[in-house]
């Protein structure tokens, strides 16, 4: 599996796209529609129309990358269709790119300890 950037946010983009959009035209919809950076090492995931494809766009420092999945026998499981984006944990965002059911999944913040003891 491709590993979304470590630190910084995963993002769906609820809206569907055009899945004949390359990189470039990706990276424009990230900058102009969602108000983000593209290049800032933002994982963000495209779904189709059909809901059995998905894109995933970040940069990984040297340059775009772009992930393309198609499921063979069923469809992912996407938020409903909105403006917008919405944001995965990295459990979350593995278990969309398996083809499992995410949505009712919740991952529990945890505070650091406030001394090593």
């Amino acid at each position: 599996m491709i590993v979304a950037g470590q630190r910084l946010p995963i993002l769906i983009a609820t809206r569907p796209v055009d899945f004949r959009c390359g990189h470039n035209a990706l990276a424009l919809m990230v900058q102009t529609e969602l108000g983000l950076d593209p290049y800032s090492g933002v994982t963000v995931v495209f779904r189709s129309k059909r809901g059995d494809r998905l894109k995933i766009l970040v940069w990984d420092g040297t340059g775009l990358v772009l992930t393309y999945k198609v499921l063979e026998a069923s469809k992912f499981c996407w938020p409903k269709v909105r403006d917008g984006v919405m944001r995965l944990s990295r459990a979350q965002y593995e278990a969309l790119f398996e083809g499992a059911a995410w949505l009712g999944m919740n991952t529990p913040k945890v505070l650091p300890p406030s001394a090593a003891g």
